[in-house]
């Protein structure tokens, strides 16, 4: 590991006894190297392997305060202040040297330099990620810089809140540590953090570094082995994309994790055993559950740390509940709660997949503040309580289709409750006999009122259609203009919270002008179905699926005729196009702007387009995720993909929004003249629905993008005063607190739990664990129970979603940004679920396959559009096939075969 050889050498100068070898001497004392820097001496005292480490003690920064003259100056400053104060401190040459005489003793090799407080990993508190860490430190001035970072965060307001039961700072001492540069990394818990079930060693480890698995921004593989036979009785291994790795001297990031290594178990049977025997002496040792982290390289295990578990599992928790659960956030009575049909299928597709508990706070104040309102503007006279129409099960969102159907029977086109319900079950739930628990609506003056409700709604709505789609297009252009002109980091607390106040009610108003369009499209459409069925049998299907997938005008397919149009454009520019082809992908858009041809095609397509749709992103209401305005990489994926494929902006017009239907044309014309003004009256009205709501659903994306904006100032100043580690812990935070932080006057570190952001991020990953929920379930869901697998692995049965049969090659895609430039025209893609962000691979794609997915998910409408075979909601897909299978996708039968595996 080392760069250069070691020496013996003692440490000299005036200094040279606060710079302690550990490993070496008595016993460590806590009070003066701080805890994690004892436990590391008494690791490497144990023969533990441990990479080598001193400690520059509470004493060197004592003798640093004093030789710079800073002892009493802190004390007057506040937290923030005084952390400034000490970045801006150079270190006295004689503490100086101590340190890097220490250095020399390690070798001068590339190391971690991190803090470690004197209160820091003991049994009462753990302090963990209240200080700070800098890694790969390859020189003098590095290492001195690294250890002024430490000794300032001190003075953090993360810090100052968590100790703030003991007093004042005190002082803190710092752990530089021999850097390993791991080739997979993880945690280990002697005991289960979330869940309550005995005998359980947890192991979670990923490709590369482990601050990307700290950080959540890598996927890491799960395992869960038996404390008293270490055999493995659990395992989860995930498709890992991306890891976090050194990118070049001292500097730490995320790249892509090598082909080979992306599906295969980070560690295997034999090590992992090895990891459980050390991790099972550190809790004997310590006589208290441990949380351990660790490192691999060349095969070879290291321990970074040890800590006690401070805080145990929570059994009152639902997310750690190991029985069904019932997804209603307020207790009902039981009947209801064991009748009610819940659904997260084709839910609008803003909140598909699993929430961060950021994206699930934000999902409840829509919940209690817009959904009823959204109800109203449908014609519903009576909403009821906030509480009932959503749910949540590990993270996942749910409709409650008993309680919609019930309110929505006020409506005379659903009065009939089966007409609503039908659209959102899955094939997994019988309803055979099912009555809804809520009973039917009260009938009587009542019901009166409710059509008289409904038909004057229906009618305001039917003379303001269009308009509003128009004020709703034109309020979209002003609110993302004035968003680019406005200065978030320049408001006060007191602006932000106006300001954010004001986006929220333009989120309201957005979102409910947007459902009338959205419900009123598939209300046609069901109008349709049911006339084609009557009249038309087979040749019914035929024209109704030709209607639906006739989309070659909606904004999520012209997304990516955009996309094909700014390729064609920079292929047109040989300068242009080297710049987004050779640039890393986080510089590409600056170094355009740099250039001057590159600014003047940033001026002329890319600011249009971003304008146009650059507030789409994946699970658009899951606000932690950046739209494609804020990071612009998967547009610059898809550039190079679709310049490198030689595709002109013609090719994807003539393969969508073409297509040729004459025996639709001559099964309507057999009809009589009024059965066929009745068809195509329901197929105008289901078209202008479709194309409102695509009018309209632009504005409703962007009114998340404002909101996220705000939250993600606010994530910002939280960083900045110390409260979070990094951005990525904004999805970690709840957004009641962050409207009731803006509101109030509490300090950062005061409205902001640390351990109750640790808590949210440890539910989190306990989520991300459990196999995915059923698309629809009546009454309580399991979210522990185990998917059955698929025999031999060899064939897959699920919804056949668009027609024709196709043989290719599978790309398996888990996170988009970083894999779109991987996908080859002509592959399957085979993914969980997708939404409008994933459009431009469509039309490149052989074939899609999705996990999860409906007829009318938006797998299925852009694969029909795109004329490309497609079966969905195969539960396991991404479990079973790999990268590089040869399979056959049949769009008819609903299968996927898997005939060849390399």
């Amino acid at each position: 590991m080392t760069t250069q050889a070691k020496t013996d050498a003692p440490v000299s100068g005036p200094y040279a006894e606060h710079v302690v070898v550990l490993g070496e001497g008595p016993r460590p004392d806590p009070a003066v190297l701080g805890g994690k820097a004892a436990r590391l001496g008494e690791m490497l005292a144990d023969g533990l392997p441990v990479p080598p480490a001193l400690c520059l003690s509470t004493g060197l920064y004592t003798a640093f305060l004093e030789e710079s003259g800073l002892a009493d100056e802190l004390h007057a400053l506040d937290g923030r202040s005084a952390r400034e104060r000490v970045l801006a401190t150079e270190i006295p040459s004689p503490v100086a040297e101590a340190i890097l005489a220490g250095y020399e003793r390690l070798g001068r090799c590339r190391v971690a330099v991190r803090s470690s407080a004197p209160r820091e990993d003991s049994a009462e508190q753990s302090f963990a990620g209240q200080h700070d860490t800098v890694l790969d430190v390859a020189d003098d001035a590095a290492l001195l810089d690294a250890v002024r970072t430490c000794w300032a965060s001190l003075w953090s307001e993360r810090a100052t809140a968590y100790r703030a039961v003991d007093g004042g700072p005190g002082a803190i001492a710092v752990v530089v540590q021999e850097m390993v540069h791991s080739d997979v990394s993880g945690v280990a818990f002697t005991v289960d953090p979330v869940s309550a079930r005995p005998h359980r060693i947890v192991v979670e480890a990923c490709q590369g570094l482990g601050e990307g698995l700290v950080s959540g921004r890598v996927s890491s593989d799960f395992f869960v082995v038996d404390d008293r036979t270490l055999e493995v009785v659990e395992e989860r291994v995930r498709h890992k994309v991306t890891k976090c790795a050194p990118l070049g001297s001292g500097k730490i990031g995320m790249t892509r994790v090598e082909a080979a290594a992306r599906n295969v178990p980070c560690l295997n049977a034999e090590q992992l055993a090895e990891l459980c025997e050390h991790a099972l002496f550190l809790r004997r040792r310590y006589g208290s559950e441990q949380d351990i982290e660790w490192g691999m390289r060349d095969g070879t295990l290291w321990f970074f740390q040890t800590r006690p578990i401070t805080t145990g599992p929570e059994a009152g928790n639902a997310a750690a509940h190991t029985g069904p659960v019932t997804p209603y956030v307020t207790p009902q009575k039981e009947k209801i709660e064991q009748d009610t049909l819940w659904s997260r299928m084709d839910i609008g597709e803003i909140f598909v997949g699993l929430m961060t508990p950021l994206g699930e706070s934000f999902a409840r104040y829509y919940q209690q503040h817009v959904h009823l309102d959204c109800t109203s503007a449908l014609g519903a006279r009576v909403t009821g309580d906030p509480d009932l129409p959503m749910g949540y099960v590990q993270g996942h969102v749910y409709l409650n289709i008993s309680y919609s159907a019930y309110v929505m029977a006020q409506c005379l086109p659903t009065r009939d409750q089966w007409r609503f319900t039908s659209r959102f079950v899955s094939e997994e739930v019988d309803l055979t006999g099912y009555e809804n628990p809520f009973g039917a609506f009260p009938g009587g003056i009542a019901d009166a009122l409710s059509i008289a409700f409904w038909l004057r709604t229906t009618a305001n709505e039917a003379t303001d259609m269009k308009a509003r789609a128009e004020r709703m297009s034109s309020s979209r252009a002003y609110e993302f203009d004035r968003d680019r002109a406005v200065d978030l980091t320049r408001m006060s607390r007191r602006e932000l919270d106006a300001e954010l106040r004001r986006r929220l009610a333009y989120f309201h108003d957005m979102h409910v002008g947007y459902m009338p369009y959205y419900i009123h499209a598939f209300g046609f459409y069901a109008v349709l179905a049911e006339l084609c069925k009557q009249w038309l049998g087979n040749e019914g299907d035929n024209l109704q699926n030709r209607v639906k997938t006739d989309m070659s005008n909606l904004r999520t397919v012209e997304s990516a005729k955009e996309i094909w149009r700014v390729a064609q454009a920079a292929k047109d520019r040989p300068r242009v196009l080297r710049i987004i082809d050779e640039t890393p992908l986080e510089s590409v858009a600056a170094t355009l702007r740099a250039d001057e041809e590159g600014a003047l095609f940033w001026k002329e397509w890319m600011d249009p387009f971003l304008r146009d749709h650059g507030t789409r992103g994946p699970q658009e209401m899951e606000i932690t995720h950046a739209r494609w305005i804020d990071d612009p990489s998967y547009v610059f994926q898809m550039i190079r993909r679709y310049a490198a494929d030689g595709y002109s902006s013609e090719d994807i017009l003539r393969r969508s929004g073409s297509h040729q239907d004459t025996t639709s044309h001559t099964a309507l014309e057999r009809l009589s003249l009024p059965k066929r003004k009745a068809v195509e009256t329901a197929i105008a009205m289901y078209r202008t629905y479709s194309e409102l709501r695509e009018i309209a659903r632009m504005s409703m994306i962007t009114s998340i993008w404002l909101v996220r904006n705000v939250v993600y100032e606010v994530g910002r100043r939280l960083l900045e005063a110390g409260v979070l580690h990094s951005t990525s812990e904004v999805a970690y935070l709840d957004f009641e607190d962050i409207r009731g932080y803006l509101a109030g006057t509490a300090s950062e570190a005061e409205a902001f739990d640390r351990s109750g952001i640790e808590r949210a991020r440890r539910l989190h990953e306990y989520h991300k664990r459990l196999p995915e929920p059923p698309l629809t379930f009546v009454g309580t869901c399991d979210p522990t129970a185990a998917v059955r697998p698929v025999p031999d692995g060899e064939r897959l049965e699920g919804l056949g979603s668009s027609p024709g049969r196709v043989v290719g090659r599978a790309r398996v895609i888990e996170e988009l940004v970083w894999q779109a430039d991987e996908f080859q025209a002509g592959e399957i893609l085979i993914t969980r679920y997708t939404d409008a962000t994933w459009t431009p691979l469509f039309a490149i794609a052989g074939g899609v396959v999705t996990d999860i997915g409906s007829m009318l998910s938006h797998s299925s409408i852009v694969s029909r559009e795109f004329n490309v075979p497609s079966v969905v909601n195969t539960k396991h897909a991404t479990q079973v096939i790999r990268t590089g299978d040869l399979i056959v996708v049949d769009g008819d039968a609903g299968t996927v075969e898997v005939v060849e595996n390399p």
